[in-house]
């Protein structure tokens, strides 16, 4: 299963969809600060799957339809920042899909998500990423899920790799940096979190006209049984 994730930077880089489904042919396409009303129908061989309606620029996921089919889509806001409580920049920051994989005849979780700006703390991060998880987790007990997107974690990811390791899931980094913009603010902020999957690699694409570069989930089934419970605890 091959996923891109991509901060739009402001829907900026909306122009470069198509040419990365046609270069590197992905199943999902989980986006963040896309302007959701103006979003096509299908990119390539994608389909939209659904997108956030509580904020202007937010989250979408698109998917092949000859490969998967959408069982149940939710849209789920996350604790607020004081940047969100003011600005009111994002209400739904993550987005997540239960789909069935007509290749494999089983079902997978799959969610786009945005933590809050750099203006927040990592404690609260890392308390949006527990919720978002413990979501996922009622949209599809047991099942293989990976989240991808922008993280907004520029410092101490050991021990937020440590924590969600603690959960039960795996946080992967991309094999290069996918955040150049600012010399303090350097390094990797968008991740891959993952539960009964093999994470093959995770690679950051090219720079386009965003601010982050996307990266490449490629990542397989492994074997997690549906009454396994994982206890989110971060």
């Amino acid at each position: 299963m091959l996923t891109i994730s991509y901060n739009l930077r402001k829907h900026r880089a909306i122009s470069e969809l198509a040419a990365l489904d046609a270069q590197y042919s992905p199943d999902v396409l989980c986006l963040q600060e896309a302007d959701t009303s103006d979003l096509a129908e299908h990119v390539g061989r994608l389909q939209l799957a659904h997108s956030t309606t509580g904020n202007r620029l937010g989250l979408a996921m698109y998917y092949r339809p000859d490969r998967f089919e959408p069982r149940a889509i939710r849209a789920f806001a996350l604790k607020k920042s004081l940047h969100d409580r003011v600005l009111r920049p994002a209400h739904e920051r993550l987005l997540g899909a239960r789909l069935v994989d007509l290749t494999h005849d089983r079902e997978v979780i799959v969610a786009s998500f945005h933590a809050a700006p750099l203006t927040a703390l990592n404690s609260l991060r890392r308390h949006q990423i527990r919720t978002a998880l413990g979501e996922l987790q009622f949209l599809g007990p047991g099942l293989p899920t990976l989240m991808v997107g922008d993280y907004n974690y520029p410092v101490f990811k050991e021990n937020l790799a440590e924590k969600v390791r603690e959960a039960g899931y795996d946080l992967t980094l991309s094999d290069s940096r996918t955040y150049t913009r600012y010399k303090f603010f350097r390094g990797h902020f968008d991740l891959a979190t993952s539960a009964g999957l093999e994470m093959r690699s995770v690679r950051t694409l090219p720079r386009g006209s965003s601010d982050h570069l996307p990266i490449l989930v490629d990542a397989h089934y492994s074997d997690l049984r549906a009454e396994d419970e994982i206890d989110v605890v971060i």
